[in-house]
């Protein structure tokens, strides 16, 4: 199995040492050409999703990662990643994957000085280590969409079908379960 990541910006190589961990060979996303090469998931790191977007939208990535999303590819966006992949951003109106029936809110715990660590009960893995920077939260989730974690009563993992989002950083810990979680979803893809 192989796992593509999108390495523009953010916290890209974390999570393809965490893959390559597990036994899940990786290749790099930087620009349109890489997406004619096979792989049977898509990571979508943690970043500053307003630049993610803006080189994905210049080096016309974009509509062709919304199109592998939307044909089933499995999907797993962190933080940035999150924010990318919901149809809807309660403070910010700009383009973006829109492909995860979720409302999300962009810096929803403060700035990079309100980033935090916390535990979190991730449904089917238990408690896990979840790490915090300028992350946003899910408002709301509609759909076919179901809620894999709460923290202080706001939403922070999701799932719908084939795409996996998480407001926080498992990449950033050494707790595998969540990536676990991700490399199942390829395997039944």
């Amino acid at each position: 199995m192989k796992a593509g990541i999108l390495c523009l910006q953010g916290a890209f190589s974390e999570h393809g040492k965490m893959l390559n961990s597990l036994g899940i060979s990786t290749v790099e996303l930087r620009k349109a050409s890489d997406l004619n090469q096979q792989f049977d998931g898509l990571v979508i790191p943690g970043g500053e999703s307003t630049v993610m977007i803006k080189l994905l939208t210049e080096l016309d990535m974009l509509e062709r990662l919304k199109q592998l999303i939307l044909s089933g590819l499995p999907t797993f966006g962190t933080c940035a990643g999150l924010i990318l992949l919901a149809k809807n951003i309660t403070n910010d109106f700009r383009a973006r994957l829109a492909t995860m029936d979720i409302e999300a809110k962009r810096n929803a715990y403060g700035r990079q000085l309100g980033s935090f660590s916390a535990e979190v009960d991730f449904k089917g893995a238990g408690k896990f280590p979840a790490v915090f920077i300028r992350a946003p939260y899910i408002a709301d989730v509609y759909g076919e969409t179901k809620v894999l974690a709460e923290f202080d009563g706001k939403i922070v993992a999701a799932r719908e079908n084939n795409q996996l989002a998480t407001a926080f950083h498992p990449e950033l810990t050494k707790d595998t379960r969540i990536h676990e979680y991700f490399i199942d979803m390829m395997k039944n893809a």
